[in-house]
């Protein structure tokens, strides 16, 4: 994976940012099918997704290292330029992480997408991430429970299926071709759980009743504007960006799927989370409670500031993250699709689960255990719950 350092002025002090990844064009051009089906074995398979939890394709060990209780020189962490990673990209912009580690070093590296940022910390090359649930799930599940722990929830909606305004319904999909993020992505997988409750049938290879091409977010606003896609779902800013800079149209805004039935949140749905590397974990304990003081300050920064303001560092934060600032209309409709919390809405996970087993991109597992949420419960005011499926 490329990586190139960033020199945009305004880096956080004693922090240093990496962009991980950043292509003029897109990794997988619209039609071309080489080499995604060797990135559906690395997702399913285990591959370097998971180098550092499996080894000659045994199960590892159990991280079993006392808590030392000091701080770690260094925190790697990632995250997205996108509007559902406001947590991250506030805590960063606004030194809240940085102040809450003290005498840790924060390095940043920020990703598109999720498997990309799973693969980068299963690898070593970052310690915790923000990241949508599905990748988190589909490492946990090829580790045999060994590689990562979800800590906390960051951003809860602010995903949508938006397409071209002659598309009225799902029976106008069949022979169409749509976007998501990335192979295994949260919207990726998303998008194919839902076309298979409408009766169609995808293959990770773009083939298919609908052809799925995963695409950088970017890329995906440029081919739409050129007649070269007929729709994607997409994490905000990009549904916004197609729909007020492209005229694409909502067919499905995922909030509608989630009832509450799972969660006790009706319309929510977990879009960003907080995990971390769990032999990180189990050897800077209180590295991980640093970080969460920062994530928790963000988050209530971002539900007290006013709208003004959130605009205006979100922007700023975006343009270091991302390379370019949100038009006021792009910003502000992105902003009023999400919802900023520290819970990870953990009973939404089984059918996160279920939804990736019928994507292909992941295995029918036990995730009992994917949470660890008691650093969380001991830096924050209320308690939130693992469902069952993990330490609180």
């Amino acid at each position: 994976m490329a990586n190139q350092q960033d020199k945009t002025p305004g880096t956080q002090p004693g922090s240093t940012r990496i962009v991980a990844g950043q292509s003029a064009r897109p990794k997988r051009p619209v039609g071309l099918k080489i080499g995604i089906a060797a990135a559906v074995l690395a997702l399913i398979g285990g591959g370097a997704a998971v180098a550092s939890a499996v080894s000659s394709g045994a199960p590892a060990a159990a991280p079993e290292a006392a808590p030392s209780g000091s701080p770690a020189a260094e925190l790697k962490l990632g995250y997205f330029g996108n509007v559902t990673h406001a947590p991250a990209l506030v805590g960063v912009s606004k030194g809240f992480i940085a102040d809450e580690l003290g005498s840790t070093k924060l390095t940043t590296q920020v990703f598109n997408a999720g498997p990309a940022a799973i693969e980068a910390l299963n690898a070593g090359a970052i310690d915790a991430t923000y990241i949508g649930p599905n990748p988190a799930i589909n490492s946990y599940v090829k580790s045999q429970g060994q590689s990562i722990n979800i800590i906390a929830g960051a951003a809860a909606g602010g995903a949508q299926l938006v397409v071209r305004p002659d598309i009225n319904s799902a029976a106008d999909l069949k022979g169409r071709t749509l976007a998501s993020p990335q192979l295994g992505g949260t919207q990726d997988v998303a998008l194919r759980a839902w076309l298979s409750s409408q009766g169609y049938k995808t293959t990770v290879d773009g083939g298919g009743d609908v052809a799925i091409n995963p695409t950088e977010n970017a890329q995906t606003l440029k081919l739409f504007q050129d007649g070269k896609l007929d729709g994607a779902w997409l994490p905000e800013p990009w549904a916004s960006r197609l729909a007020l800079d492209a005229g694409a149209k909502v067919l499905v805004d995922e909030k509608d799927l989630w009832d509450g039935s799972l969660s006790g949140k009706p319309g929510e749905f977990p879009t960003t989370i907080l995990i971390v590397n769990q032999k990180f974990a189990a050897e800077h304990p209180d590295t991980v409670k640093a970080l969460l003081r920062g994530h928790v300050k963000s988050v209530e920064w971002l539900n007290s500031a006013s709208a003004g303001d959130k605009a205006g560092v979100i922007n700023a934060a975006l343009k270091e993250a991302a390379g370019a600032e949100l038009k006021a209309d792009v910003i502000d409709r992105s902003l009023k699709n999400i919802v900023f919390t520290v819970d990870p809405l953990a009973g939404t996970y089984q059918k996160l689960l279920a939804d990736g087993v019928t994507a292909g991109t992941t295995k029918q597992a036990d995730i009992n255990g994917i949470f660890d949420l008691r650093a969380l419960n001991s830096v924050s005011t209320a308690k939130t719950s693992a469902a069952g499926l993990g330490k609180e």
